[in-house]
């Protein structure tokens, strides 16, 4: 019996559309592939629930995509990979920790909130689309926006998403890492 070696492959990026697309191809280019989504908790659902309980700051999105992580973690990508599976995480790490440093909180902080997450065998940043219709921006960043500012679509949405994609661009250029095509 064959045993395939386990890949964990990361997409980040500010568009769902996007990063979806690049983990759906990079699946589907590795037979026994699959894709972990975010939100796989339910936790930013029943966070939509509470919206008496005022907005959160992005800190508390932070613990909360962290929370979120640890279960896709505990549920989906280790169990894939012990089976020998390519896993595909749709957003990983680094879209949680551009829109952290875009928000202002400390790079060591982030380091520390995320020491958890086992480091991916390849590392893949989803080109924006570059339409100008920030409508396109849903998945954790546009769900972000909408919970800092109110609504997705505006001024200071569309500041927060290009903040976050220059964190991602700079931290392509650091890491390991290649843009999508």
């Amino acid at each position: 019996m064959t045993v395939n070696k386990p890949r964990l492959i990361a997409v980040d990026g500010v568009e769902a559309e996007t990063v979806l697309a690049e983990a759906t191809r990079l699946a589907r280019s590795a037979k026994d592939g699959g894709i972990s989504h975010w939100d796989a908790s339910g936790v930013f659902q029943d966070l939509i629930v509470a919206e008496d309980a005022g907005a959160p700051s992005p800190r508390t999105l932070l613990l909360l995509y962290a929370a979120d992580l640890a279960f896709r973690l505990r549920w989906e990508i280790r169990p894939a990979l012990a089976e020998g599976r390519t896993v595909v995480a749709a957003p990983y790490v680094d879209t949680a920790y551009a829109f952290g440093r875009a928000a202002g909180l400390p790079a060591g902080w982030l380091t520390n909130l995320f020491r958890f997450a086992p480091r991916p065998a390849e590392r893949v940043i989803a080109r924006p689309s570059g339409k100008e219709d920030d409508g396109k921006v849903d998945g954790f960043i546009g769900y972000v926006c909408k919970q800092i500012t109110g609504k997705k679509k505006g001024h200071a949405s569309r500041e927060i998403v290009e903040r976050t994609t220059t964190q991602l661009r700079t931290a392509a250029l650091r890491a390991n890492t290649r843009l999508s095509r």
